[in-house]
């Protein structure tokens, strides 16, 4: 083997992206194995000097009270006979092979398990730079459409959007970048498989992480999320620092920061509301837009029921109750609404202060809010589970 070789090899590492190290100890591993193919040669050990080019190739046995193995094995006494202080469990080197040697196993042998072994230090390599990557955003390129997945090329492998991980409203064509949430990466037989989503709720907190220097940095803090892909989603948020108001800030001056992740949603309304550690305050900015007069709290149960005017408990309940499931969900509490009139005498409670929509939340009242002629029936109570 020679320096050129050798020079050859790690330009190859350049090229894959495969440690130093780790491409050296691939090639003698599989020159080694190709040895190691010929009956007889089951004691062969290689060793490559990356500095000089030089391959030492050695046959090696381990000294062992009782030989089980004479081909890889040999007592004390004749290890004792090749080095004097040999002890028990060292390896000692019965015969060192020249170059020649090499010849004998076949060089296309020799290729195929050097070639072999470095698509697999490869694969490995892939592997590991996207297996850090779960839990993060990642930009790919529309490769293929299929009936069940889009495939996104990442460069050096390819991430499947599957259609359960599709917005409904998004539509997609090749060539077409697209940001997606890592759910997972496989390993798989020719290479890693990574799974992607844009319906994930981390798909959205990594946006605003985005879009939001003060999320990002730590100040503004994401508490939770309820989302329906495509059409709706509901952000609590709290800050952490004294004095900085944590919807404005996600929310941004006249809405740009939430109006970028809308526009990356393709249109899905967003509300950002903010995060109470009081459950009964905290139920009640769930339900905005709709402004709440009380709420009622079962420890036990861990049922919340709420009090909305008459005229606010169809957009307290949504349209398909959307509004109100979201805000379940945010919550983790089940949301019992009554509007006054039904119930009057429930407004024992004391009541909540009434939640504003802040400025720049993406269009929450007027899209959601049905006219006379498009407004669903709507029962005067509504019981939602998270």
């Amino acid at each position: 083997m020679s320096r050129d070789f050798v020079g050859a090899l790690l330009q190859l590492n350049a090229e894959k992206g495969v440690p130093r190290e780790h491409l050296i100890l691939t090639i003698s591993d599989a020159i080694e194995s190709a040895y190691r193919r010929i009956p007889g040669n089951e004691d062969v050990r290689v060793r490559i000097d990356p500095e000089r080019g030089e391959m030492l190739v050695t046959r090696e046995r381990l000294v062992v009270a009782v030989v089980e193995d004479p081909l890889t094995e040999l007592t004390l006494e004749e290890a004792r006979a090749i080095k004097p202080d040999a002890t028990i469990g060292e390896e000692i080197v019965t015969e060192q092979l020249g170059q020649d040697a090499f010849g004998r196993i076949g060089a296309q042998t020799a290729k195929q398990v050097v070639l072999q072994r470095l698509r697999e230090a490869e694969r490995d390599v892939v592997y590991d730079q996207f297996a850090s990557r779960e839990g993060d955003l990642i930009t790919g390129t529309v490769n293929r459409v299929e009936p069940r997945a889009i495939i996104l090329d990442l460069g050096k492998a390819e991430a499947i959007l599957a259609t359960t991980e599709q917005s409904p409203v998004e539509h997609y064509r090749i060539g077409q970048n697209v940001k997606a949430f890592v759910l997972e990466v496989r390993r798989g037989p020719k290479g890693p498989q990574v799974l992607v989503s844009r319906t994930h709720k981390g798909f959205l907190r990594r946006l605003f992480e985005l879009e939001v220097p003060e999320i990002h940095a730590g100040t503004v803090e994401i508490k939770a999320i309820a989302r329906e892909p495509g059409s709706r989603s509901k952000v609590a948020v709290a800050s952490r620092q004294e004095g900085l108001d944590p919807v404005g800030a996600t929310v941004g001056q006249r809405g740009a920061r939430v109006q970028a992740v809308v526009a990356e949603l393709a249109g899905e309304k967003i509300d950002v509301i903010e995060w109470h550690e009081d459950p009964a305050v905290f139920v009640a900015k769930a339900l905005s837009p709709a402004q709440v007069v009380a709420v009622h709290i079962d420890e036990e149960h861990r049922i919340a029921s709420v009090i909305v005017p008459e005229k606010m408990l169809s957009l307290a309940i949504g349209r398909e109750g959307q509004n109100a499931r979201l805000a379940a969900k945010m919550t983790g509490w089940r949301i019992d609404i009554r509007s006054d009139v039904q119930a009057p005498e429930a407004a024992a409670p004391a009541p909540v202060a009434p939640v504003a929509v802040p400025a720049g939340v993406a269009d929450p009242v007027p899209a959601e809010t049905p006219t006379d002629a498009e407004a669903p029936a709507v029962a005067s109570t509504a019981e939602v589970t998270p």
